[in-house]
């Protein structure tokens, strides 16, 4: 993605300063609107395997934005739409101006986080490709923010410099003391022979002669601070040799002090101060790995409670720790799971269950929760099932063999939910993403594409989102079940292209999604 290559929804743009979005009512369906594009690719314009978008992550203000590449670059963008930042808080309160624009980025800097690197001891490529990207407390208006690939964690610091410059140390020859001016010496002199002296009493350099008035005025080299700005990016902290699987997650805490990064099969603690050494607080490696039955996907901390974390298995299930309750917490404080129905297990059952992401609402009430085929909508105060359940594409069940032969099968989709928590949010195939309504009673369903016209590949008349059956467990609601195989030109789906990477602003409803190497903003 070349970041720089950056365009935006002129009209689009145009008609949002002339027609403010209102407020949405809870029940009101969202109308989403294209609002800017980087590193858009022309027609037939081939895409380079190192530009591939591989994580997207918005900071807590919203005000900047960051993704990272499978070339281990990390790309930084921030926030220009107008937001007033010396106007007085209650002046703005009185007026009760609404936002007449949608949120507008722009590129700000980027830097190579991770290089390729190669384990000699276990004959292992590490690649360099950016897994997760977490952002931390700010500080002295410096950006701090971490990055992880396959094995190292890399704590990084991006704050804006003055460029500084040292003037050249220089003689004004022009005038001495008694007029003459000075000169270099082209005496063919000898040099001493090694471990010799010059026979010159006064010790300098006889090249050079000094007048006998001395010099005037000597310039000694100055430090000058220039008015221009450098964004400079500086790792201050590796975490490494900690994990001997892929890291697949890291989480912040909210005490701003330490970390979580989790792979296969170990969550490690960090304390983002110290980077020799970890705490192991999650193992679920057996004494023998042929008894292996899961592994951990995912793990993210609670927004606001620093003592409890969620991790996901490959088993569809979501546990639940205390780390008050002891050091390894190898027992959870709850479990999320939904069990199938009796005589509905078969050979992908288990493939198709396992958990991508795993995401908190901000304020820390509900997990939201990415398998294969669903988003899943957890109460923490309810572990007996799912609140809400939505099909993303249950078209695709009688095509699962398909999938498992091409491993899409594997792929890992990311879930985002709105900083309201009314809606949620997970891409698919076709370079497709669904927003769906999470209040009770929504019937909410929207399917865009990441392109500059999101709605093109809406279904000519999409079914409405029916009350569906679940166990008797659970009582929760299963929306979106409607065929999106064929879009409404009756073009059948690319599997190929596949929109894995979203965020949602947490705080307006605005949507950052990738789609290979370009990344598609949208506002509602």
């Amino acid at each position: 993605m070349n970041p720089r290559d950056s365009d935006d929804d002129r009209p689009a743009a145009a008609a949002a300063d002339s027609a403010a979005p209102q407020q949405q009512h809870p029940h009101q369906p969202l109308e989403w609107r294209f609002a800017q594009v980087f590193g858009e690719r022309a027609a037939g314009e081939d895409v380079q395997e190192v530009d591939i978008i591989s994580a997207i992550e918005f900071d807590k203000s919203g005000d900047h934005l960051a993704t990272g590449d499978r070339g281990g670059r990390v790309v930084l963008f921030e926030r220009t739409d107008a937001r007033d930042q010396h106007a007085n808080r209650s002046e703005l309160e009185r007026q009760d101006v609404p936002i007449t624009r949608h949120p507008e980025f722009r590129y700000k800097t980027e830097f190579q986080s991770h290089e390729p690197e190669f384990d000699y001891l276990k004959s292992l490529e590490i690649e360099e490709k950016i897994n997760k990207i977490k952002w931390c407390q700010l500080a002295n208006n410096a950006l701090f923010l971490l990055s992880t690939n396959d094995k190292t964690i890399k704590y990084w610091k991006v704050q804006e410099k003055k460029i500084k410059q040292v003037s050249v140390m220089t003689l004004d020859t022009s005038t001495v003391g008694n007029g003459a001016t000075s000169r270099a010496s082209t005496s063919t002199s000898v040099p001493p022979p090694n471990g010799g002296c010059s026979e010159k009493s006064d010790g300098l350099n006889g090249d050079l002669l000094f007048p006998p008035g001395g010099y005037p005025s000597l310039r000694l080299p100055v430090v000058t601070t220039s008015q221009d700005v450098n964004l400079a990016a500086r790792c201050r902290r590796v975490y490494a040799h900690a994990h001997d699987y892929h890291i697949n997650s890291i989480s912040n805490n909210s005490d701003g002090e330490t970390f979580i990064s989790a792979d296969d099969l170990r969550i490690n603690l960090w304390n983002l101060e110290i980077n020799s050494q970890s705490f192991n607080i999650v193992d679920v490696k057996p004494t023998n790995m042929e008894d292996l039955t899961e592994v951990i996907t995912c793990a993210e901390f609670h927004p606001t409670h620093c003592n409890t974390l969620a991790y996901s298995s490959s088993k569809g299930s979501i546990r639940l720790i205390d780390l008050r309750q002891s050091a390894l917490c190898d027992n959870h404080s709850k479990i999320f799971e939904e069990h199938e129905a009796p005589g509905a297990r078969s050979f992908f059952t288990e493939i198709i269950a396992s958990i991508s992401d795993v995401k908190f609402s901000r304020d820390g009430r509900y997990l939201l929760s990415r398998d294969y085929m669903t988003l899943k909508l957890w109460d923490l105060n309810m572990d007996s099932g799912p609140v809400s359940t939505f099909q993303v594409h249950e078209h695709l069940r009688p095509r699962l063999c398909d999938l498992y032969e091409n491993d899409s099968i594997f792929d890992k989709f990311e879930c985002c939910l709105s900083g309201d928590g009314r809606h949620v949010a997970t891409g698919s195939y076709g370079n497709l993403f669904r927003v769906f309504g999470s209040t009770p009673g929504s019937t909410e369903v929207t399917t865009l594409e990441a392109s500059r016209n999101p709605m093109r590949r809406q279904m000519a008349n999409p079914n409405r989102p029916t009350r569906g059956t679940m166990t008797s467990m659970a009582h929760g609601v299963r929306r979106g079940g409607e065929n999106l195989g064929v879009d409404a030109n009756g073009n059948s789906l690319d599997f190929s292209t596949k929109l894995l990477h979203l965020a949602w602003h947490p705080t307006e409803n605005s949507i950052a999604c990738a789609a290979a190497n370009s990344l598609y903003m949208y506002y509602a």
